[in-house]
């Protein structure tokens, strides 16, 4: 409990108190390091060899034949194979929403630029393993990857110890409904080196792309291989940041705070009250909750861990200071006038408005997409969308009038740069004419 009530907010200094992980306690950018340099020396061999180490299991081989997602999807639950499907239905809509047009406009008579917007032609998607399946990421990463017009995509995820060393049945299955053939048995961040570099060895061709969430050494591979290849974001442990005031219900409050908990001993949970009352009912609630839950043990760790708080302030204007400095994952407004507040919010991976949008929303059916910025990085990053496999590029076409009108104002501004030779290979087109 942070009582900040009084505290004065329009400068910097309150953001030393804000309730964060410790940025050291994520790095493991050694060990990735190593883990990546072994699968570029060896191949699928150090794939292998990592999937024994740390999924426990080695399959017998890292490409998986498309016909085992096939058989995966005809014995999927049906219940579970329609909410999969409306989920796909409902994302691919806004997916395509996210896919600009292309644009032209004449600068000048005769001279035109055409903003266009091209895929990449090769995309990786990564889907975790370890505490729980997330067919949900399937469908949030490769959708959008279609949605962009990406012709080839190669699914990567570990391989299950319950499930004969292959990829979780469900993740196969949605793949299979996805139209997707291209299958590697393989996690952390060895994974991502595969799908950064290629391994020749099993027909792993390079990708362009690489999305989806992980744990730390899936993410700080993605920082290593950046630049070698495009990444969405460096995900982290899950964050819900909830701002509300006395017209909120704590027990959904608390409902809230504690769903993102389930996720991860580091999950972030926070509070931002204007209601002193609110807080301590929601305090109650969420140890209540968490102590009910099936993964409570996971649960009341994140929520008592130094990146979980409730933080009680004078106004909504304050709160929505407060939850800008943390740039959370997933914000939630439970106010009054909650979509003008949303309004407001400048730093956040997605706004969920209204007690009746809950962020579990967004983690499967609602259609916005769940694979969002953590650490703060949304001041800067946005979620995973069409956008992130596409490429904004310019066409230029100049007429000969066009370009004979800027050759003299172009000659002057390139030797003012001491480049000649520029200003020559515009002159070279008119000499006849001068002649």
């Amino acid at each position: 409990m942070l009582d900040w009530r009084g505290r004065a907010l329009d400068d910097r200094s309150f953001e030393t108190d804000l309730p964060r992980l410790n940025a050291s306690d994520l790095d493991v950018s050694e060990a990735a390091t190593e883990l990546i340099n072994k699968v570029r020396e060896r191949g699928s061999e150090a794939l292998l060899e990592q999937s024994a180490r740390f999924d426990g299991v080695a399959p017998s081989s890292v490409r998986l034949d498309p016909g085992t997602a096939k058989t995966a999807l005809n014995t999927l639950d049906p219940q579970l194979r329609h909410a999969i499907e409306i989920g796909i239905d409902r994302v691919r809509l806004a997916s395509a929403l996210q896919v600009p047009e292309s644009k032209s406009v004449e600068v000048a008579p005769g001279a035109v630029i055409t903003q266009r917007f091209v895929p990449v032609s090769r995309a990786g998607v990564y889907v975790p393993g370890g505490k729980a399946v997330y067919p949900s990421s399937v469908v949030m990463n490769v959708v959008a990857a279609q949605a962009a017009g990406v012709s080839s995509i190669a699914l990567a995820s570990p391989p299950q110890p319950d499930f004969e060393a292959q990829i979780h049945p469900t993740i196969l299955a949605t793949a299979a409904l996805l139209d997707i053939d291209e299958l590697y048995q393989m996690g952390g961040a060895g994974a991502v080196g595969a799908l950064a570099y290629g391994v020749v060895d099993i027909g792993l061709d390079p990708v362009s792309v690489i999305t989806g969430p992980g744990n730390r050494y899936v993410a700080s591979a993605k920082r290593l291989v950046k630049g070698q290849v495009g990444i969405d974001s460096e995900a982290g442990p899950t964050e819900i940041v909830v701002i509300a005031d006395s017209g909120a219900s704590a027990d959904i409050v608390a409902a809230d705070l504690v769903s993102q908990a389930e996720h991860d001993e580091l999950a972030q949970a926070v509070l931002i009250t204007t209601d002193w009352d609110l807080a301590q009912r929601v305090l109650g609630d969420v140890e209540r909750r968490a102590k009910a839950t099936l993964h409570s043990e996971r649960a009341q760790m994140a929520l008592a861990g130094q990146q979980s708080a409730i933080i009680v302030v004078d106004t909504v204007a304050q709160a929505v200071v407060v939850s800008d400095a943390l740039a959370p994952e997933h914000l939630e407004i439970l106010t009054e006038k909650a979509l003008d507040v949303a309004s407001r919010i400048r730093h956040a991976g997605a706004i969920f408005v209204g007690s009746d949008t809950p962020v579990s929303a967004g983690d499967y059916l609602a259609g916005s997409n769940h694979v969002l910025p953590t650490g703060g990085r949304a001041t800067f990053q946005s979620g995973l969308s069409a956008l992130t496999f596409l490429r904004p590029q310019q066409i230029v076409h100049y007429s000969h009038d066009a370009l004979k009108e800027i050759s003299e104002p172009l000659g002057i501004f390139a030797r003012a740069e001491n480049l000649p030779a520029h200003a020559e290979a515009v002159e070279a087109r008119f000499l006849t004419e001068e002649d």
